[in-house]
């Protein structure tokens, strides 16, 4: 269906599931889909799957259905219910296209369909948005009730949801979140990965990932802009490595353009990994990006987010050598496995400059990560009818993968691991990725240095972000008008360069780097799906740009709401001790306090919609994170939430990762303080490693 059908669309979504079912309907041929899952549970376990399946219909389907879900089951390892797959086109609608009692609702509606548009949704016939398994919804049933729901919801309504199923509307109050979201949420002894595997096929939870189960995903546009700004500043870390001087001595005008001529080296191009390769061309690099699977390389390309494709290593390698000698900005995909690519530059003495990956090793033996040696479909099949024989390959393969980067390092490479729990994969493999090469080594529980390779958060995010309190930040413009985007993206523009006037020389080059970001945003074309922008700000620069779009709302110089958010990889959405927090060192990055009460804090200050989620980019049971969203609407109540919940959100944050003695959130919390007296944090009393070691020793 090409057409929009608003009088199909809007009877779809009011009739939630269908008294009379629709006629049974075969998964597309045209889209990805998500590899077979694992055979793990029981004989009774599934009879369980398929009870838990037939309560959401009447009696009378039960006969027919269970046959189907079971054969579904079976074949796919999963009851994804396929015949309830609406007719409706699912993508972001104006928001008045949306049947609603509730116009906050009616923005969620938008933010949700968003999410399973064809364009943006990596396997969209199974409810997953991105990471291979970051779910929506777990089935098409609850995609229908909770539509439902929302369409004819109040203002003094609730909607609870438990891991995509709709537990239902409760009375609540205006001022109260209109959805409150869970995902994954499981007793800490029940979150191995095998744990996933057996309870998402039980149908009783899901792997929500980050902003797929929030509703908050915006394509790749959000992560292209982190990845923008992480290559950016590593180019930086790797320019005063070679100089022999701090990163910090430098000259803004030495490094407004790092990237000229640097070759940066990774993998992946689906979901949120395909970022990489628009990411590395704006930043001015040369990008080279690995992906094993030919339907995302095509797509890419035809996206005109990757600018050449090749099959051959050494044909790749010419064209290298002739971008780094004309220092041009160009996106080069080599269609095939990275460990190939990897070992051919080492053959080869082929220098490369900055290197990391984005393969799913969040999901590492379930389509995250594919073998070296075995062909694209040779690996799927073996996911699902030998997953010993693909484990075993998949970590011989990262042990190739590292022994290569090892050697590229030593000759002067800069790399990073991008949260996708390479490293930690790698050292469960039994890779060489520890400093001391001792993959039993467990207890350095106070700092990441274990590892012969930081996270990007440790070395990059963390210290010249997150502790400043910028971090992704984001809006959607719920018209679909792109002119609204247009006057939103110069509102954004106009704030931060009126911020960056009098700003302290510490967060100034993060400024100039977002105001060159939002500058360039149209141009970029970096859109797909719903008209939504993202750039980093700063507790003060989101206050600001958020109230400056409410006051446009409210002058009508902006048609509809405005939906802010951000993703949940921010100062303080996400507890992940190999990723958010892997710069936190005073033992309590393995702790989920920070997020959990950064949940609670937004619900009760004003946001739309809040949720929390167990695993996210480094994989289930090894990460906690949440996320909010919030309609502005023009009114005063939403410019009294904004300030109150946006201002929460950062300095929850910003206010721990000073009590862990991180310098540069000191100085910021120091900063909030001054600005709002009523905020009053505890600020720790640093002692000296002499005394330390003097106690220790006298004990001793």
């Amino acid at each position: 269906m090409s057409n929009f059908n608003e009088d199909l669309f809007v009877s779809e979504i009011l009739e939630g599931i269908p008294n009379e079912l629709p006629p049974f309907q075969k998964r597309r041929e045209n889209v990805n889909h998500a590899p077979k899952r694992k055979d793990i549970l029981s004989e009774t376990e599934k009879k369980l799957a398929l009870k838990n399946a037939l309560r959401y219909f009447e009696i009378k389907d039960h006969e027919f259905l269970a046959k189907e879900f079971i054969d579904e089951l079976e074949q796919y390892g999963r009851i994804y219910m396929y015949r309830l797959k609406p007719k409706h086109i699912i993508k972001a609608q104006s928001i008045d296209k949306y049947p609603c009692r509730s116009r906050q609702a009616a923005a969620i509606m938008l933010m949700l369909q968003n999410n399973l548009d064809d364009a943006i949704a990596q396997h969209p016939d199974e409810l997953i948005t991105y990471g291979g398994n970051g779910s929506i919804f777990q089935n098409w049933a609850q995609y229908r009730l909770t539509m439902k729901y929302l369409a004819t919801m109040t203002n003094e309504q609730t909607l609870v949801l438990y891991s995509g199923h709709p537990l239902g509307l409760f009375p609540s109050h205006t001022n109260a979140p209109r959805v409150v979201i869970t995902n994954g949420m499981m007793i800490p002894n029940y979150s191995s990965k095998d744990d996933w595997e057996r309870f998402n096929a039980l149908g009783v939870t899901q792997y929500g990932q980050m902003t797929a189960g929030s509703f908050m995903y915006i394509g790749p546009q959000g992560i292209v802009h982190g990845t923008t700004i992480t290559v950016l500043n590593a180019a930086r870390i790797l320019q005063a490595s070679q100089s022999n001087h701090s990163e910090s001595q430098f000259d803004e005008q030495s490094q407004l353009n790092p990237c000229r001529g640097l070759v940066f080296v990774t993998s992946g191009l689906g979901g949120m990994s395909g970022a990489q390769a628009k990411a590395a061309v704006i930043a001015g690099c040369i990008g080279v990006i690995a992906e094993v699977n030919p339907d995302v390389v095509k797509k890419r390309h035809d996206q005109r987010w990757v600018d050449e494709v090749f099959t051959d290593t050494s044909a790749l390698i010419n064209r290298i050598q002739i971008a780094r000698q004309n220092k041009e900005a160009v996106s080069l995909a080599y269609q095939g496995n990275i460990v190939d690519l990897w070992e051919k530059f080492v053959t080869e003495n082929i220098s490369i400059d900055l290197g990391s990956d984005q393969t799913s090793l969040h999901n590492p033996f379930s389509g995250g990560y594919y073998p070296v040696g075995y062909t694209f479909e040779e690996a799927k099949k073996m996911i699902a009818e030998n997953p010993e024989k693909l484990k075993i390959a998949v970590q011989e393969t990262l042990i190739r993968h590292v022994n290569a980067i090892n050697k590229l390092s030593e000759r002067g490479m800069y790399f990073w691991d991008y949260g996708n729990a390479f490293l930690l994969e790698a050292k469960r493999a039994g890779a060489n990725i520890l400093v001391n090469n001792d993959n039993n080594n467990n207890n350095n529980i106070g700092d990441c240095e274990k590892f012969r390779y930081p996270s990007y958060v440790e070395d990059i995010m963390g210290p010249m972000c997150f502790d400043y309190g910028f971090g992704p930040f984001r809006w959607i413009c719920t018209s679909g008008d792109n002119n609204d985007l247009i006057i939103s993206d110069g509102i954004a523009l106009q704030v931060l360069e009126q911020m960056a006037i009098n700003s302290p020389i510490e967060i100034k080059r993060q400024l100039n780097d977002n105001i060159c970001w939002i500058r360039d945003a149209m141009k970029n074309n970096l859109v797909v799906g719903s008209k939504a922008r993202i750039l980093y700000a700063d507790c003060l620069g989101r206050i600001n740009i958020a109230r400056a779009f409410n006051n446009a709302i409210k002058e009508r110089l902006i048609s509809a709401p405005i939906v802010l958010g951000r993703d949940h990889h921010d100062v303080s959405g996400t507890d992940s001790p190999y990723r958010e927090t892997a710069n936190i060192r005073d033992g309590s990055r393995f702790t989920a306090d920070m997020a959990v009460q950064n949940f609670v804090g937004d619900a009760f200050r004003g946001a739309t919609w809040v949720s929390l989620h167990n695993g996210g980019g480094v994989g289930w049971g090894e990460v906690i994170n949440g996320g909010f969203g919030l309609v502005l609407d023009g009114s005063q109540e939403c410019e009294i939430k904004l300030e109150s919940m946006l201002h929460w959100d950062v300095n929850n944050g910003i206010a721990r990762r000073a009590w862990a003695r991180n310098p540069a959130a000191l100085f910021s919390i120091q900063k909030a303080m001054e600005i709002n007296p009523l905020l009053q944090v505890t600020i720790p009393n640093i002692a000296s490693d002499d005394i330390i070691t003097k106690a220790i020793n006298k004990s001793n």
